[in-house]
């Protein structure tokens, strides 16, 4: 009978302290941001985890979870719904306000991460 290999844990990347300030800036200019667009604060706990269900990758390896959880978890993809609600707003449209939500909730998680010292995670 074979026994099946045991699982390592996934290495830690320590986050530099000049990341967690700039994470708590970010975090906090998400909050400004949420309240100029109309939205209740109480959206930023409502799909605060939402965002962590790029750790699901780690379910098939460390590797694909690192991937996942690094692509979910960078500055690009929010600025992307930001840049994408101030394109609507310049066109007159405000039926695009989700965006803006959904853009000023993922800054606030990522933003909250980084402060608390989780960054990206290593590959290998």
């Amino acid at each position: 009978m074979t026994t099946a290999p045991a699982r390592s844990t996934p290495p830690a990347t320590p986050v530099p302290a000049l990341y967690r300030v700039e994470g708590a800036a970010v975090a906090g200019a998400a909050v400004v941001l949420l309240v100029l667009t109309g939205f209740a604060w109480w959206w930023l706990f409502a799909l605060f985890l939402v965002f962590d269900l790029s750790m699901l990758g780690y379910a098939v390896d460390h590797r694909v979870g690192a991937i996942a959880y690094n692509l979910g978890h960078t500055y690009v993809a929010p600025f992307v719904l930001l840049a994408g609600y101030g394109l609507a707003l310049a066109l007159d449209s405000t039926r695009w306000s989700l965006l803006a939500l959904v853009a000023a909730c993922w800054f606030f998680h990522i933003g909250v991460d980084r402060a608390l010292g989780f960054g990206p995670r290593p590959l290998h």
